[in-house]
């Protein structure tokens, strides 16, 4: 065996116990077949085996020779016995020979070289026996190797997240290969994009704000920390991105080791060099002619000869003749490239030609007599205004007329006209005003509707505030502010009931249902359901009616929140009212300003004034409770109504309408009718369309299919609108205000989703007389017929037929 320098020693890695290490000291070593040379402590004063190698210095390299392959015998059986006790291979210590260190062995020990020499064969075919000074030399590096061992522990094999080492090639089978798409697309799916291998990447767990927040409190790396949108992993910024960051914000270079303020370099200098910088011969093509300059010359050639560009000599040329004055013959005909171009010019225009007062013989009648004189000379100061600007005069023969005075001046003013004439073409647009009226059919076409005035029913004390038809239309009621309630027939016009309330009555409102005898009576602060009586309709109907009304619900179905019962409490009538016809009563904490039906009859919108978010409240007759719809006040409300179709309610503010859904109890449509104040409301009974009044004389139409914007904007009144409605089965809608007349106009809304409604206004209805400023206060149209009742202001009702 070779002998080894003083200080190292060789270590041996054995395939087999290779395999059986852990996996981090697998990932240390590079190679299982590596050896690696170690350092290790010797005392030459403390060892033993310095001495035992002394002995042997004086040994020949021949004798070394011998005892390679004993050594080499003992060395494997050493380390086989050693590796038992020790995960590690046996380190050997060996000392610096004679022929290591180049020194020859003396010539007193030379006696003794057979006695050591068979000595040391002896001792090296025994097994070698560790002594303990040895051991306790050892014990330093095998404590630490120990030690070393025991504080590692074999963690199971974990997939590393693709960013923890940085962006390589090794690593790109592992990115998302979706694509530059948006990754909102991917927000439906259970993965974020597709791999190499097509292969889906799975999306990882999703974080809510609840999640956030947790995160936010117990991470303290939270604010360094991003998500990447292509895999959706969190991505912590190292303290580098963070300066890079850092750096961009403050606009500065992103990298901290660049100097912009190096010293510069001169690369080239201003002396003339013997040699070149460049030691390579230039390329062929900086001989030849390039080939891009060649195409930018045919280019400028070929736009020479087609005429599109010019030489400084032809530009010069047309400078000079755009300076000097042209001049051509206005009406004279010229070569066709002089008329092309000058302006199209007319003809000169003609003299008038004379008349029979211009002859030299005019007939009797348009010479002048004597009155006709003496006004011809009084204006001798204002010629303009004479009759003729010549006398007429006769003479009997031409030859015995003399020279034309007014000849020079005549030609002049001929010559001022052919100067002031028009010399081009002025197209003018001539549009007559039928051609600016659309064409609408003639109003015989859209009939019927009413056209005069057939019945006046008076009776009232008071203003006549509302008026309603019954759903069979036989029945109609009026509220008045002399605190009265009165029920008429239609046919006659007789008053049948008169129910006195002792308050001024806002608004009465039949219910739409035919299976009920209800009445929605506002007054004051209260809401009152009235039953007309037997005596009024169907005895059936009216029983039926206090039947229903007569059964109050479960108490725990009628138990409404705080703010509700804040707003609004229910109340049974005593004996004395419900004698009256009152059946219940509903009492509100603001006056009650409007009363609308649903169209099932069950429910009663009810629009207070001054009200702010409790404005609008929604009354169940059958569970007898109440609802506050709104939280928050959008606007001063003007009036509310239920959609005829669907489950919606429509709220009317000063500046806009809005459109609410009932079951998502959310905002559907903002309308912008664009009028400074809404007064009413009124919904089609399709639903789809819409008609707004305001009191700034504006009419506006809305086709919720089409748009948030007014369809049409109708201006039929000199006053403020304050009454509108559309007929149930005919084509026909009517409004009303201030001004002394009604409206009545053709609105047809076809099923065809492509066409457009028609309006067309057809009647102007004398209206009642005015109390104040005020006309009419309420229409009403009848349910079958096609009549139309008007609540006035002079204390009285009118049917129009």
């Amino acid at each position: 065996m070779p002998p080894y320098k003083a200080g190292l020693l060789k270590r041996k890695i054995d395939s087999n116990k290779t395999n059986s290490t852990s996996a981090d000291d697998k990932e240390q070593s590079s190679s299982n077949d590596e050896e690696n040379l170690i350092q290790g402590e010797l005392d030459a004063e403390s060892d033993a085996t310095d001495s035992e190698h002394g002995e042997d210095d004086a040994e020949s390299d021949a004798e070394r020779d011998e005892l390679t392959d004993s050594e080499d015998d003992n060395e494997s059986d050493a380390n086989s016995d050693d590796s038992d006790n020790s995960n590690n291979s046996e380190e050997e210590h060996s000392s610096d020979s004679g022929a290591g260190t180049g020194t020859a062995p003396s010539a007193g020990s030379s006696d003794e070289a057979p006695k050591n020499k068979t000595k040391t064969q002896t001792s090296r075919l025994k097994p070698q026996q560790p002594n303990k000074k040895q051991t306790k030399n050892k014990s330093t590096i095998d404590k630490l190797a120990d030690k070393i061992k025991e504080t590692k522990v074999v963690e199971p094999v974990q997939q590393k997240d693709e960013y923890e080492s940085g962006d390589t090639s090794d690593e790109e089978d592992r990115v998302n290969t979706a694509g530059d798409v948006p990754m909102w697309w991917y927000n439906e799916y259970p993965h974020v994009g597709y791999d190499l291998d097509a292969r889906r990447i799975a999306r990882p767990p999703q974080r809510d704000h609840i999640d956030d927040f947790l995160k936010k409190c117990e991470d303290p790396e939270f604010w360094r920390t991003v998500r990447d949108p292509a895999t959706g992993q969190d991505v912590l910024l190292s303290t580098e991105d963070l300066q890079l960051i850092e750096r961009l914000r403050a606009a500065r270079l992103p990298s901290a080791d660049h100097d912009e303020y190096e010293p510069w370099v001169e690369w080239f200098s201003r002396e003339v060099l013997a040699t070149p910088l460049r030691a390579f011969p230039e390329h062929k093509r900086s001989f030849l002619p390039s080939r891009s300059e060649q195409l930018q010359v045919a280019r400028i050639v070929h736009a020479l000869k087609m005429g599109w560009t010019k030489t400084r000599k032809q530009i010069a040329d047309e400078r000079r003749k755009k300076r000097e004055r042209q001049f051509y013959n206005l009406w004279g005909a010229g070569d066709a490239a002089e008329q092309a171009q000058r302006p199209r010019s007319l003809p000169a225009p003609r003299r008038a030609l004379p008349t029979h007062a211009e002859s030299y013989n005019p007939p009797p009648e348009y010479l002048l007599d004597k009155r006709e004189m003496k006004e011809w000379d009084k204006l001798a100061e204002t010629p303009w205004k004479r009759k003729y600007t010549f006398l007429p005069t006769t003479h009997g023969s031409l030859r015995l007329v003399p020279a034309y005075p007014r000849f020079v001046r005549e030609r002049f003013l001929r010559c001022l006209d052919l100067y002031l004439a028009p010399r081009a073409i002025k197209m003018r647009l001539t549009i007559s005003a039928e051609e600016l009226v659309p064409k609408l059919p003639a109003p015989r076409e859209l009939q019927p509707f009413p056209t005069a005035e057939v019945l006046r029913l008076r009776g009232h004390a008071g203003p006549v505030r509302s008026a309603d038809f019954d759903p069979s239309g036989q029945y109609a009621v009026s509220a008045s502010d002399d605190g009265t309630v009165k029920v008429w027939e239609t046919a006659t016009g007789r008053c049948l009931r008169t129910v006195e309330l002792g308050e001024p009555v806002r608004a009465a409102a039949w219910t739409p249902a035919a299976g009920l005898s209800l009445v929605a009576v506002a007054l004051g602060r209260r809401l009152l359901l009235l039953n007309p009586g037997a005596d009024v309709g169907a005895a059936r109907v009216a029983a039926r009616t206090d039947e229903l009304l007569a059964e109050a619900p479960p108490a725990h179905d009628a138990a409404p929140d705080a703010r509700t019962a804040a707003a609004v409490s229910w109340a049974a009538p005593d004996a004395a009212q419900w004698a009256r016809g009152v059946r219940l009563a509903l009492t509100h904490f603001r006056p009650v300003e409007r009363v609308a039906w649903h169209a099932r009859g069950d429910y009663v919108c009810v629009t207070l004034a001054d009200a702010a978010s409790r404005a609008v409240v929604v009354h169940q007759l059958s569970r007898r409770r109440s609802q506050l719809p709104f939280r928050r006040a959008k606007g001063l409300v003007q009036c509310a109504l239920f959609h005829p179709t669907r489950p919606q309610l429509l709220v009317a503010t000063q500046r806009a309408v809005r459109v609410y859904d009932l079951l998502r109890q959310e905002l559907v449509r903002k309308l912008q009718p664009g009028a400074q104040w809404v007064s009413c409301v009124a919904a089609h009974p399709a639903g789809d369309n819409l008609l707004v009044g305001s009191y700034d004389r504006k009419l506006v139409w809305f086709d919720l299919e089409l748009s948030a914007r007014p369809y049409r904007t109708l201006r039929l009144h000199g006053g403020a609108v304050r009454a509108l409605d559309f007929h149930r089965r005919y084509p026909l809608f009517a409004s009303a205000g201030d001004d002394p007349y009604l409206v009545v106009s053709h609105g047809m809304v076809y099923s065809d989703l492509l066409q457009n409604p028609l309006l067309v206004p057809l009647k102007q209805l004398p209206g009642p007389e005015k109390r104040g400023e005020l006309c009419v206060l309420g229409l009403r149209w009848h349910p079958t017929q096609p009549w139309l009742l008007a609540a006035a202001a002079d204390h009285t009702l009118r049917l129009y037929a």
